[in-house]
């Protein structure tokens, strides 16, 4: 018999977010895929998700879920496991969703298993690949039986098309506590940029502490605009100060998947190599023969990478004017 397993969607823009169509792709290769979709835009955004791998949306078009943080999720959530019994919860990593899973494994007694890479079921067991380590991995599971979590790394899968499927969309019809909104969201603020996301870039020029001051990151930035591409960081300059979070890449930063992804100044720490070590092609720049970015990277250049970004940037313009 098939395994029945939830998504929350999340609904960026007035649109399921990628990182939900993700895990929603992945599901549907496991089981039966449901999706949970909540806020003023669910019912528009519901039909769609069978495109994406779903047999079955719940829907909650309540504007209450726009206003407040978290809670009126999880009472949602809750109300429905306590009618059904999935067997997984597979959710995609955000701020919001990691909050919503914790609550609910502490309410339900539910395992919770985070950073996934890959899940499968052998029979009845559900494994789940995590990385360890740095290069290493190791398989979980959740050793009892009934309804368990899992959060998902974001990128760690496709987001798939399964053409001609339309999905059953049920009305759910849950009474929101006032207990529940008290975490209110008063403003929300953008943050203006150029370029694409580096979530989403498809070349990404990133910086570390080799370039040895914040006024050299310049070159980074000067790189990734002639590229077409976005600029990152690594944590270490990103805890220095040159550079808000928003451009950290790392374990404990953003994970990115890249066709191109070009290292200057990065040693290769475990930490940052766990947020992009999935990219397509990686080139590496570095005076250090010896550090750890090398061994991941496809194309190595030992050189000071001051000397090196300069001479890039012309001749990529170069090459574009002859275009």
């Amino acid at each position: 018999m098939a395994k029945t397993i939830w998504v929350l969607v999340e609904i960026e823009d007035g649109r399921p977010a990628r990182s939900s169509l993700e895990v929603l792709s992945k599901a549907a290769h496991l089981g039966r895929a449901e999706a949970i979709v909540l806020g003023s835009a669910a019912a528009t955004v519901a039909p769609s998700l069978g495109e994406f791998g779903a047999e079955k949306v719940y829907v909650h078009a309540d504007p209450t879920y726009d206003t407040y943080l978290t809670l009126p999720a999880v009472d949602t959530l809750s109300a429905l496991l306590q009618r059904q019994q999935p067997d997984l919860l597979l959710f995609p990593t955000t701020y919001d969703v990691r909050d919503i899973a914790a609550r609910l494994s502490a309410r339900h007694n539910l395992g919770l298993i985070t950073d996934a890479t890959d899940l499968r079921y052998e029979g009845e067991r559900l494994e789940v690949t995590v990385p360890w380590g740095g290069e290493n991995v190791v398989v979980a599971t959740h050793p009892y039986q009934g309804t368990g979590i899992v959060l998902a790394r974001p990128k760690a899968f496709s987001v798939e098309r399964f053409e001609g499927r339309q999905a059953e969309i049920e009305q759910l019809t849950v009474t929101l506590r006032p207990e529940s909104q008290q975490m209110k969201i008063l403003d929300r603020v953008e943050v203006q940029s150029e370029g694409p996301a580096l979530e989403d870039a498809s070349i990404i020029v990133s910086g570390g502490r080799g370039l040895g001051k914040p006024e050299n990151y310049r070159l980074v930035e000067e790189l990734a605009t002639v590229l077409g591409g976005a600029p990152g960081a690594t944590r270490a300059i990103v805890d220095a100060g040159w550079l808000p979070y928003s451009y950290q890449i790392g374990q404990t930063g953003k994970t990115v998947k890249p066709t191109l992804y070009i290292a200057c100044g990065i040693s290769g720490a475990i930490q940052h190599l766990a947020g992009m070590k999935g990219s397509k092609y990686i080139i590496a720049i570095n005076k250090d023969e010896h550090a750890p970015i090398f061994s991941v990277a496809d194309l190595g250049i030992v050189g000071d990478v001051l000397t090196i970004l300069p001479q890039l940037i012309e001749e990529v313009k170069r090459r574009k004017t002859q275009l």
